[in-house]
């Protein structure tokens, strides 16, 4: 054995065993919160850090990375060994001070429900009041208390910062949120470049459909002047019912899971030994988000999920089931530090294409059974609702992207004015007259998923690309086994054997661009929502 494939097999297998061990801790810490289980999780999370934080380590990976290496493979599991060792290299005090905080913040996460009106609210109840609601007061205070988390979190996300930062200063770079991009192989002037290209592609027919948007809000609240919670979610985010479709009730009686697993079967990926390993319905002291969870890179694939009846959890089932199927379908010949996503965004590209399929009317039809006649009649309307959903989920994007580059360059600034800021000019949302403190780190991953927005903006561009491909290449993606070949062989199979640049233009025949993004949204017609 040579010294490079020595260095590797010795540096993967550590990594591995204590990389394992802490995914089944931080699972367990999010299906039931408890002091144990997040003592438990930080032990081996700072463990973790502590093998990839090894300044030897680092300096025998860059050494062999200097020499000839004939071999590809092994090349490839040195500098992904440089990017994830890099970002590592901290102090003790630091690594401890990280672990904590971010533990601390994810518990706070996982347990808190704000009290309104005597009642303690969990997120699906509150997205339920703002969903449905017309009495205003009660919108207010929902609203108000969605944010409330974000007062008890917002100092110590502050500090999370100063630490971050605080380790790219001393490996050299500007400020923390620079590292991380280019430690995910992604320019920063790149980024930003189509970031603004996003915006400007953006900007007509938003500003179009959220005119018509708000004209009936006013008239159903009966008021000329709109805040946050008039609109349907917490973060507007996600397409109101006043501003598209709502399928919620004729899919009321799917089954999120049934639906899940037919679809992705009718692309013959087969995930019900995930389903299995899952933990997907409501209760208390569990984290109320969503995520995929790939433990061992292997066969040891989770969900967690909080269904409850109707479309927008079928919707994010189906987007983390496409996180599942990307993982499960990796070469699994391929060595531990390559069996993974060729990057984050590439697999928020596969789960945002299946997210979009709740608004499909071929999909609708052929999986929850919808009839025929019954979807030729609002079928424009979908596909309209569709990319409406999209369009509105990057101009929130946007917001978090550009926040959170500031939040690095300068954590000490006026955070909640940067944020209103923000929110105004991109998503034309009026700050609250009484601005909630922290309302920027009400959103979990401000703190524990940092510079990591930017990649679903990248998935929604890679989404559009891969299903113009299917629709080329293979007469369309729905229910086609073709298309799921074509996904499977030269998306998930590769891993993180080749650059991403190289694995989406393999996948699409091109490099990531706006341009199918914005294609997509030619069908928004503001007159009809």
């Amino acid at each position: 054995m040579t010294r490079p494939h020595r260095i590797v097999a010795e540096l993967s297998d550590r990594i591995e065993a204590i990389e394992v061990d802490f995914h089944r801790a931080y699972w367990d810490s999010q299906v039931e919160a408890s002091e144990e289980k997040d003592r438990r999780r930080a032990e081996l999370e700072l463990e973790l850090r502590k093998v990839k934080g090894d300044p030897t380590a680092l300096a025998r990976v860059n050494e062999a990375l200097s020499g000839e290496l004939h071999d590809e493979q092994i090349r490839r599991q040195l500098e992904v060994l440089r990017l994830s060792l890099t970002g590592n290299q901290t102090t003790e005090e630091e690594r401890t001070r990280l672990v904590e905080l971010s533990t601390e913040v994810e518990s706070l996460f996982a347990s808190h429900r704000p009290e309104v009106g005597n009642k303690r609210l969990n997120d699906n109840e509150i997205d339920e009041i703002l969903k449905v609601s017309n009495d205003e007061e009660e919108r207010r205070a929902t609203w108000y208390g969605s944010k409330e988390i974000g007062g008890l979190v917002a100092d110590r996300v502050r500090e999370l910062a100063r630490v971050r930062n605080g380790v790219a200063h001393n490996l050299g770079y500007a400020d923390f949120y620079r590292m991380e991009l280019d430690l995910q192989e992604i320019s920063e002037d790149w980024l930003f470049e189509i970031m603004g290209r996003l915006e400007t592609l953006t900007d007509g027919p938003f500003t179009a459909w959220k005119k018509d948007l708000d004209e009936r809000l006013q008239q159903r609240f009966g008021t000329s002047s709109l805040f946050p919670w008039h609109y349907a979610d917490p973060f507007f985010q996600n397409l109101p019912p006043d501003g598209g479709l709502s399928l919620d009730d004729a899919l009321v009686d799917a089954d999120a899971k049934d639906l899940a697993l037919a679809t992705f079967g009718a692309w013959e990926i087969d995930l019900s030994g995930v389903i299995e390993n899952s933990d997907l319905y409501p209760r208390e002291r569990k984290c109320q988000h969503a995520f995929c969870l790939d433990v061992d890179r292997r066969d040891d694939v989770r969900l967690l999920c909080n269904i409850v009846p109707g479309e927008r959890w079928i919707e994010v089932m189906l987007h983390e089931c496409g996180h599942a199927a990307y993982d499960i379908s990796i070469d699994p010949h391929l060595p531990y530090l390559l069996r993974r996503p060729t990057h984050i965004f590439v697999t928020e590209g596969m789960a945002i294409l299946s997210g979009r399929l709740v608004h499909d009317p071929l999909w609708l039809q052929t999986f929850p059974g919808i009839p025929g006649p019954d979807l030729e009649v609002f079928a424009p309307d979908l596909r309209r609702a569709g990319a409406a959903q999209s369009m509105l989920f990057a101009r929130w994007g946007l917001v978090m992207v550009h926040f959170e580059r500031a939040l690095y360059a300068d954590p000490e600034g006026d955070l909640d004015a940067l944020w209103w800021d923000l929110v105004e000019r991109l998503q034309g949302v009026n700050p609250p007259p009484e601005p909630p403190p922290g309302a920027w780190t009400a959103k979990i991953h401000m703190a524990a998923a940092p510079v990591y927005y930017h990649n679903y903006l990248l998935g929604e561009m890679l989404a559009s690309q891969l299903r113009l491909t299917a629709e080329r290449e293979h007469g369309g993606l729905i229910g086609s086994p073709e298309a799921g070949r074509m996904l499977v062989e030269k998306l998930f199979r590769p891993g993180d054997l080749r650059h991403w640049s190289h694995v989406v233009k393999g996948a699409t025949g091109g490099p990531l661009a706006a341009d199918a993004f914005a294609a997509d949204l030619d069908v928004v017609d503001a007159t009809r929502y």
